[in-house]
């Protein structure tokens, strides 16, 4: 039944403000709409809805990722706006911060204000 249709995403910010900026400013996602304190985004398609002025449990696995077509761009671009990618041990990771998996998935994680961990990938 859900196969066909729309999903959204959701995550918890302790700031409204600064959860804006960084969806917003840093990450590029087009805010869609601010009320009764969430903010939503278009996330490529996808909405994004960012509940604010909540208590954000820390959680150690990815809650949000992003595929794209150039990881090494797409972390250089984000690092350049000040997103600090995050190094991990147990696994190796170049001087990006960028991991492959065996299959040739290359993965990069990243951290919201919030401490949400966000990730970026390149399929093989």
């Amino acid at each position: 039944m859900l196969a066909t249709q729309k999903m959204a995403a959701f995550v918890g910010a302790r700031d409204a403000a600064k959860a804006k900026a960084f969806y917003g400013d840093t990450l590029g996602l087009r805010l869609v709409s601010e009320d009764h304190g969430a903010l939503v985004f278009d996330a490529g398609g996808t909405r994004l809805r960012v509940q604010a002025g909540v208590e954000v449990a820390a959680v150690k696995y990815t809650v949000l990722g992003w595929q794209v077509a150039d990881i090494v761009a797409a972390v250089k671009e984000l690092a350049q706006r000040g997103v600090k990618f995050e190094v991990f041990g147990g696994f190796r990771q170049d001087e990006l911060g960028i991991w492959t998996a065996h299959d040739g998935t290359r993965v990069a994680w990243f951290k919201d204000p919030d401490g949400n961990i966000l990730s970026l990938d390149q399929a093989p």
